[in-house]
């Protein structure tokens, strides 16, 4: 029995999203569709897509929504998310959650939760700060953490509210161990009535 969980994670920068997203993506047995992840994998291929992605970061720029969503929806339609899918960085803002319900709409489904991982920023910045020494992150300096908390809570906070009205946010606390904050999770999905991949 194949289990079916469309699924979205969101939470700021050192909120841990992308660790939790691989554990719940394979509990689920769904892929997770990361724009960052492919982003990076067509700049390190040298794709036509990686070249286009790469003057636009270069120049400072965020890619541009429309041609974010092409990406995010090409990768929906291959075979193994046909039952299901973890997004992680997409959608970012309110333009993009429209292009996602549009196309989620034309196959005649709808994602099943968004799982927000609420985390105090002051904890996202120690987290980040720490994760810049340890890695050597020359792109996790204060201010470049600040200002992505910022356009955090400026552009994605407010898909919160539309999906909030459709009731499919389930809020959890980000703060703790590993374990913890996977237990949380699954409880409120097994809430929903979705179920773990055999």
């Amino acid at each position: 029995m194949t289990a079916s969980a469309r699924l979205l994670i969101v939470g700021p920068q050192g909120s841990g999203k992308g660790t939790q997203g691989v554990r719940i993506a394979e509990s689920y047995g769904i892929p997770v569709v990361s724009t960052g992840d492919i982003f990076r994998a067509n700049i390190k291929e040298g794709t036509p897509l990686g070249q286009q992605v790469t003057a636009i970061l270069d120049k400072g720029d965020l890619v541009p929504d429309e041609l974010t969503s092409e990406i995010v929806r090409d990768r929906l339609s291959q075979e193994d998310a046909a039952n299901g899918f973890l997004l992680d960085g997409y959608p970012r803002n309110t333009a993009q959650v429209a292009h996602l319900e549009a196309f989620l709409a034309e196959r005649g489904v709808a994602l099943d939760a968004v799982i927000l991982l609420d985390v105090p920023r002051e904890e996202s910045l120690s987290r980040l700060t720490l994760r810049a020494t340890e890695q050597g992150r020359s792109d996790d300096t204060p201010e470049a953490i600040g200002h992505r908390l910022d356009i955090y809570e400026r552009e994605t906070a407010p898909i919160l509210e539309v999906y909030g009205a459709k009731g499919i946010v389930d809020r959890i606390d980000g703060v703790g161990s590993l374990e913890e904050i996977t237990s949380r999770i699954f409880a409120a999905l097994t809430a929903r009535g979705l179920r773990l991949a055999a």
